[in-house]
């Protein structure tokens, strides 16, 4: 299918090729909703710690005779119920990563693409760079291609990432400037509106058809 192709002005400048097999397809809420879950959870460091009773330093000893105190019978300090003690069935480090077949992954990010641009959310830009590296200039186009009402998290998708563009685009807040290469159902998932670049678009034709 052919959509509008815009400048860096917001105007509409002609139009470019969307391969029906990426972005006018059948989605699949279900591939969407296991790659998401995986996604999430591989990001997870699992670093959670806590020491059980025979890990806690101190004495071994009886810390008072069995009777005659008053007090409940305790054989060591290192009990759970004593301040200090070990943590019963605590967290130890672990694994939380989930594997997703290479089919479902790319199921996903075609199913997002089409759910985008169904949703009116997608929107299709000439090639540009930000040579000066500098914010105020990647803001000023920013501003020009996205919408003010679907500003909240805008993810930018582009072809061969400068390094001066990416550092230019890092610094604001509502922007996400991510590489076609590397795209993934979280970023697209999340986002309210996807600005992609004419290259990109190509990139993503082929590679996902």
């Amino acid at each position: 299918m052919d959509v509008k192709l815009f400048d860096l002005e917001g105007k509409e400048k002609g139009t470019t090729f969307l391969n029906d097999a990426v972005f006018d397809m059948k989605p699949s809420k279900s591939a969407v909703y296991y790659t998401l879950r995986a996604e999430l959870a591989n990001q997870r460091q699992g670093n959670a710690s806590t020491k059980g009773r025979s890990q806690i330093r101190g004495s071994g000893a009886k810390p008072y005779r069995q009777k005659g105190t008053g007090r409940a019978r305790a054989g060591t300090r290192k009990s759970p119920i004593w301040t200090g003690g070990g943590v019963v069935f605590g967290p130890k480090p672990r694994d939380y990563g989930i594997k997703i077949p290479r089919k479902m992954k790319s199921l996903s990010v075609r199913s997002l693409l089409t759910m985008k641009r169904s949703g009116d959310m997608l929107k299709v830009v000439e090639d540009f760079t930000v040579d000066s590296g500098k914010t105020k200039d990647f803001y000023r186009i920013a501003m020009n291609l996205v919408d003010e009402e679907r500003r909240r998290r805008v993810l930018l998708i582009d072809k061969d990432r400068s390094e001066s563009t990416r550092r230019a685009g890092r610094n604001i807040a509502w922007l996400k400037y991510y590489d076609a290469d590397l795209l993934n159902t979280r970023e697209l998932f999340y986002a309210t509106q996807v600005v992609i670049t004419e290259s990109a678009v190509k990139l993503l034709n082929e590679k996902y058809a």
